[in-house]
């Protein structure tokens, strides 16, 4: 299996949908928490109706965002509390539930977890495919 992982950080959605295609991606879960964004082009409705245009569906799984303590943490570069508390969401009956709708997804289609940050490293997204998708092959899109 095959995880591709996307941030939108300092780029337009054209560029993102572009490498999105580029890779092949059909499907693109939206990770976030909060599916909003002062960048346009980046909140829920405004991105998926320009993937559609892609030929590319979405989909939102907000339970496997980072909660308001997680994303603090990521701000200030402190990978070990963004890990702890991430656990603790990953843990949330919700979160189990989207976890095993991103396992099936994935296996069915391309699909790509989106969030805000460039670098997976200092993002959640790393933190999922290690807990949900431990023996993907994850390949991390730059746009």
């Amino acid at each position: 299996m095959r995880i591709f992982t996307i941030g939108y950080e300092g780029v337009a959605q054209a560029d993102l949908v572009a490498a999105l295609t580029a890779a092949g991606v059909t499907l693109l879960a939206d990770v976030r928490a909060v599916p909003l964004s002062r960048r346009p082009g980046f909140s829920k409705n405004v991105l998926a109706a320009g993937l559609r245009e892609a030929g590319i569906d979405y989909i939102g799984l907000k339970a496997l965002g980072t909660p308001p303590e997680g994303r603090e943490a990521a701000r200030k570069h402190d990978h070990a509390r963004l890990a702890s508390v991430y656990a603790g969401q990953l843990e949330l009956p919700e979160a189990l539930a989207q976890m095993a709708q991103l396992r099936t997804l994935a296996t069915e289609r391309p699909t790509a977890l989106l969030c805000f940050e460039r670098d997976p490293s200092g993002c959640h997204r790393s933190l999922l495919v290690a807990a949900a998708l431990p023996e993907a092959d994850v390949v991390d899109l730059y746009p």
